[in-house]
């Protein structure tokens, strides 16, 4: 049975969005991240599939199954993986030239049951806040990967849902990269 891992960027006063629901602190950092993407790469290799909500899809669609991503040693990789697309617009989910993302238009936390009992490694979803909320509501969220950015947003919104009662994570790994980016890697307790 696979295992769904949120894994999100966020400003090291803790926000993935700011207050227009968009993350733009990557764009702020000077220099590349090849340490990150390497290891990125490396972790990908235990990584089947890939969820996304229909906004986060639309911004991979338009990069990654692209030339613009050429010279990303992680796009291979990201472009390899099973895709899911959770949208209750999308009729279709092209990825370039690559098979198209399936749609999961009904009961999202239904479907990532269905997908989790049908994938053997992890399940990765990325940005898509509105979703992993759901997720993290049902309790179906098993490992939490955070990759702090060393930027300050001051207002906005975090990862995990507001007015949910606190969850204790169990820290299972902690690395520092180029940039000044930490990655976290929590395993979520079952409630």
């Amino acid at each position: 049975m696979g295992q769904l891992v949120v894994q999100e960027f966020v400003t090291a006063d803790g926000f993935a969005a700011d207050a227009n629901n968009e993350f733009r602190a990557y764009e702020l950092l000077e220099g590349g991240t090849a340490e990150f993407d390497r290891n990125q790469l490396e972790w990908l290799d235990s990584v089947d599939a890939m969820v996304l909500g229909g906004s986060t899809y639309r911004m991979f669609a338009e990069f990654w199954p692209t030339p613009a991503s050429a010279g990303e040693i992680i796009a291979p990789a990201l472009n390899g993986l099973r895709r899911y697309v959770f949208s209750r617009t999308l009729e279709k989910a092209p990825w370039g030239d690559f098979p198209e993302a399936t749609v999961e238009g009904g009961d999202a936390v239904e479907a990532i049951r269905r997908i989790k009992r049908e994938t053997d490694g992890a399940i990765v979803l990325w940005g898509s806040l509105t979703l992993s909320e759901a997720f993290f509501k049902a309790g179906e969220v098993d490992v939490l990967r955070l990759v702090v950015m060393p930027v300050a947003i001051g207002a906005g919104r975090g990862v995990y849902p507001a007015g949910q009662a606190p969850a204790l994570l169990s820290l299972t790994g902690a690395n520092t990269y180029d940039q000044g980016l930490i990655e976290l890697e929590y395993r979520v307790r079952p409630k």
